[in-house]
């Protein structure tokens, strides 16, 4: 057993890899993204309610129906990043960093000897319980995806040094946390935040691959344009929430005072 490495290996080869972020501990629904045609899965251990059993088996559906498992780990505490790549996850996406020092930090803690100094054991599922032998570390490591958040200005500042740290595959970018941070609170359009993400993307077009999350066809297509390749299609939450708002809204004229047709 090694990774599922499909979305790196696409990333690897020039492709648009296409996600969502997964809130919700239901492995039905992460059946049903990979069923729909998704590539990855970014597992939210960050505001999702998971325990690492939870995720573990989240990883398991994931590779069930051929989609990557990211997880989005709560922050970049040694032990959340061991256990969640331990579980056989495709990689980790870590979020309130806030400088290039942090990052190379992050990737030590990922990556095995000689590219970091992450803790070995291949008695644990990632490595098939000890069963896939000597090559397993190498292969873990070239297999490992590493992404970081962009979503502060202090990252933004240092996008150049971020794009020089070996063995970070992905910069996602977070418009919202991203506006916080600039003073524009929930206001993603606000020209300085719009600023901060066009300087993200100037910077690393070409030199790392670039992620950040969608909600319509339109913002979609315009990132894309721009060489944006890791893309997050909302949320299972949004994703629900939008359609069963929806779906109500056929109950309106049935209900107590309601106009029928």
């Amino acid at each position: 057993m090694f990774l599922n490495a499909k979305v790196k290996r696409k990333l690897e080869a020039g492709e648009v890899v296409f996600g969502s972020f997964l809130k919700l501990d239901a492995p039905p629904i992460a059946e049903l993204y990979g069923l729909a045609g998704f590539d990855f899965l970014i597992i939210d251990a960050e505001h999702g309610t998971y325990t690492h059993a939870g995720i573990e088996n989240i990883v398991r559906t994931c590779e069930l129906v051929g989609m990557s498992s990211i997880v989005r780990t709560p922050d970049a505490e040694e032990a959340n990043i061991l256990h969640v790549l331990d579980s056989g996850a495709s990689g980790i996406q870590v979020p309130s960093l806030k400088t290039a020092d942090q990052v190379r930090d992050v990737i030590r803690k990922a990556k095995y000897h000689p590219l970091g100094e992450r803790g070995a054991a291949r008695a644990c599922r990632a490595g098939a319980y000890g069963t896939t032998g000597a090559e397993y570390e190498s292969r873990a490591n070239a297999d490992t995806l590493v992404a970081v958040h962009i979503e502060n200005k202090e990252m933004v500042e240092q996008v150049e040094a971020l794009c020089g740290i070996d063995e970070l595959d992905v910069l996602f970018i977070g418009p919202g946390d991203l506006s916080h941070s600039l003073g524009h609170p929930g206001n993603a359009g606000h020209p300085d935040v719009v600023a901060a993400i066009d300087r993200v993307i100037e910077v690393a077009a070409g030199r790392k691959h670039i992620g950040t999350v969608v909600a319509n066809k339109a913002q979609l297509d315009a990132y894309v344009a721009r060489g944006v390749n890791y893309i997050a299609w909302l949320s299972d939450m949004g994703l629900m929430r939008a359609a069963l708002n929806k779906a109500a809204e056929n109950f309106a004229p049935h209900r107590a005072g309601g106009e029928t047709a």
